[in-house]
C-alpha cells in the first residue's frame, strides 16, 4: 500500500451558512466517511487547518501573513489514506463531504525517501 494526502480546497461559505445543527450534521458525515476510507474502526488521520499562517521564504529571512490566495484555493485541511494507486486513491476520494458546498480533493502520492 502506498500513502496519500487528500487536500481539501473551497467550500468554506457554504458550510459557514449552515444552522449549528446543520454543521453538525455536516461533520457527522466527515467522520463517517473518514472511517470508511479507513478501512478499520477508526477515522483516517487529518484535521481541518487554521485559516491564519505565516509564508516563509528565502531561507527564513521573508516572513509575510498568509496565505493570502484566492478562497477557493487555500488549503483548508487534510487527510492521509492509504491505497494501492492513484486510482485507487481518487476512487476513496468520492463520496467526501467536501463536495456538498462545491469543494475539491486534491490527491497526490506521498513519495517514499
Amino acid at each position: 500500500m502506498k500513502q496519500f494526502l487528500y487536500l481539501f480546497r473551497g467550500g468554506d461559505e457554504g458550510f459557514a451558512n449552515q444552522s449549528p445543527q446543520e454543521m453538525q450534521a455536516h461533520m457527522a458525515r466527515w467522520t463517517e466517511w473518514m472511517t470508511k476510507i479507513s478501512q478499520t474502526e477508526e477515522p483516517v488521520p487529518g484535521l481541518p487547518l487554521n485559516n491564519d499562517g505565516k509564508v516563509v521564504s528565502k531561507d527564513g529571512e521573508i516572513i509575510t501573513d498568509g496565505p493570502y490566495a484566492e478562497g477557493k484555493e487555500i488549503v483548508g485541511g487534510y487527510v492521509l489514506v492509504e491505497a494501492n494507486d492513484l486510482d485507487h486513491a481518487v476512487s476513496l476520494s468520492k463520496g467526501c463531504p467536501i463536495f456538498e458546498f462545491g469543494g475539491i480533493v486534491e490527491v497526490r502520492e506521498a513519495m517514499a525517501m
